[in-house]
């Protein structure tokens, strides 16, 4: 039975601050399985309530596990609040990264990255792009007995962006080593942050100077190439379109390149991942998928898939938003109060840290019926998706949250009519508080043969 402890006179809620400079942050972030919240947030919430005080990450911090202040923290973004990450990861994603950005800088750097997706997310040919590279990771699962799904699929998705950020092929040198770059990178994002030689996250700082190189390059070469092919209108990637953008200076084109990139990579390939875990999970799901699939594939007859195909799709959204609600991909989000904010009877004094739990509000009993359970169908309640923020939400909701759902619908398209997979007993999903499997997810494949032998 939980014990409401009052908040102080100060007005401020319940809470523990933990040890002297280290605060409790070593409890936060202790891994836990992703489809949990935890033992830390479980006791303090079972202890304190959904809304308690605590010193984490180097700062006084109000944590809500509410879904009522966490939708109201993300909602008064720019008003009451703002985004406050650690220096470290400023360091690391860079100081224009849309993540860090206030005010109109972050406003104009948002409409250029929502533009890319809008423009692509319907295009023929992103749709197109994705189904190549699904047939061609498909084929070179057969005659294999077992694969590391997570590595596949960051290639995967990693190859995604690449084709549609520069009109980049799979095999490309250059995009071989913007892989092994980003994988140092993306050690480093979620590793102790010391700077210091030799250490991981030094290696990922310098990984990600390599990688703005890079981009800088390859926006010069094209911006040459554009100024000899002056009145040619085509554009094959959006790195050909942003470089002749005058309102963006040339670092502000390299952020926008690296976090659609990041966002496209990160995001998109550990949805991937945890779909094809709980879909091996769940067999009456993954045969309803399945047919689902097999029926759409029959209705084309060949032809490729479209953005109105998606949009028709009815149980594969189910699955991919049920994934969200239980994989829980993204934990939380870092936000500071910029004044002080009277909520429900507590304050939040200006200049603390607020961090809103996104997975708390995903796996709360009292929104959700036997939430740690994997059931697509509850999606069938159209009431459902208000209580499930996956993606943040007011002025920086994941402004690509509708592309990788596409990306990922067009692998599953292939992938449940191409094989059969199981997991291995023990290689569950881990929230560290990034997300990670214990073996890599590890799947044991059996190729099947489509019906009609086509493809």
């Amino acid at each position: 039975m939980k014990r409401n402890e009052a908040a102080g006179a100060d007005n401020l809620p319940g809470g523990s601050m933990g040890w002297p400079i280290l605060g409790e942050t070593i409890g936060y972030l202790k891994p836990h399985k992703s489809n949990t919240i935890g033992t830390f947030l479980e006791q303090h919430c079972w202890r304190y309530g959904k809304v308690f005080k605590s010193h984490v990450f180097g700062s006084p911090t109000i944590i809500s596990c509410s879904l009522e202040l966490s939708t109201f923290v993300l909602q008064n973004e720019g008003r009451l609040f703002e985004s406050s990450y650690p220096k470290p990861v400023k360091n690391i994603v860079g100081h224009r990264s849309l993540m860090i950005v206030h005010g109109e800088l972050h406003k104009k750097l948002r409409s250029v990255e929502v533009d890319f997706i809008n423009s692509f997310k319907s295009s023929r040919h992103f749709a197109g792009h994705i189904q190549n590279l699904s047939s061609s990771l498909m084929e070179s699962w057969k005659g294999k007995q077992q694969i590391h799904l997570f590595q596949e699929a960051k290639a995967f998705s990693f190859n995604v962006m690449l084709k549609c950020l520069f009109d980049m092929a799979p095999g490309d040198p250059l995009a071989i080593k913007l892989f092994q770059d980003f994988l140092t990178f993306m050690e480093g994002f979620v590793s102790l942050p010391l700077n210091l030689p030799g250490t991981t996250f030094a290696k990922a700082m310098k990984a990600r100077r390599r990688v703005a190189s890079t981009f800088k390059d390859i926006l010069n070469e094209k911006g040459k190439r554009k100024s000899e092919e002056w009145g040619n209108d085509n554009e094959d990637s959006f790195a050909d379109s942003i470089v002749g953008n005058d309102c963006l200076k040339e670092e502000e084109k390299v952020s926008v390149l690296f976090d659609l990139l990041l966002a496209g990579y990160e995001t998109t390939s550990g949805l991937i991942a945890l779909t094809a875990y709980f879909l091996a999970q769940t067999p009456l799901a993954l045969q309803q998928l399945k047919e689902e699939h097999q029926a759409l594939r029959r209705r084309k007859n060949g032809e490729a898939l479209t953005w109105e195909d998606y949009k028709q799709m009815q149980f594969t959204p189910m699955v991919i938003n049920e994934t969200l609600r239980c994989g829980n991909l993204v934990k939380f989000v870092h936000r500071k109060a910029i004044k002080d904010v009277e909520f429900k009877g507590y304050r939040i004094p200006a200049g603390w840290k607020v961090l809103p739990i996104l997975s708390a509000v995903n796996l709360d009993p009292s929104l959700h019926k036997n939430p740690h359970q994997f059931n697509p169908w509850r999606w069938n309640d159209p009431g459902v998706s208000k209580n499930v923020i996956p993606f943040g939400g007011g002025i920086r909701i994941c402004p690509g949250a509708e592309i990788g759902k596409l990306e990922v619908s067009i692998l599953l398209h292939y992938l449940v009519q191409s094989f059969r997979w199981e997991t291995k007993k023990d290689d569950h999903p881990f929230s560290y508080p990034y997300l990670a499997f214990k073996r890599g997810l590890v799947l044991d494949i059996e190729h099947i043969q489509l019906e009609g032998n086509d493809n």
